[in-house]
């Protein structure tokens, strides 16, 4: 999902889109940048190892509303930084966390991969 560039968002638009991305896909990554061009490398690990395990997930692009998106996320997740996953309307965690699930075998499950 994407904005137009120069789109402004406000508290509760992005509020809204949140909310409304959580609970319509399975599983959502918020993410800096999108899956051909991640802005930062957490991002991308993030985005390749769901990519790893499941062909289908939605992925929010963070970056028009930075501020905005952290703080809406924040009250999902008690956490402040991106990327962000959740599978199920239920916050996993970031890159690191995804990172450790892989680690463990874990990460398939998580993602209730196919």
């Amino acid at each position: 999902m994407t904005f137009e560039p120069g789109t402004e968002l406000d508290d509760d638009a992005v509020g809204d889109r949140v909310d409304e991305v959580i609970a319509e896909n399975d599983v959502v990554l918020f993410m800096k940048g999108n899956p051909l061009m991640p802005q930062c490398g957490y991002s991308d690990r993030a985005v390749n190892l769901i990519a790893d395990h499941r062909e289908e997930f939605e992925t929010v692009d963070v970056l028009p509303a930075l501020d905005r998106f952290r703080a809406a996320l924040t009250e999902y997740s008690g956490w402040e930084t991106i990327p962000q996953t959740f599978v199920d309307g239920e916050f996993v965690g970031g890159s690191d966390v995804l990172a450790e699930l892989e680690e463990r075998g874990e990460l398939a499950d998580t993602l209730r991969a196919d």
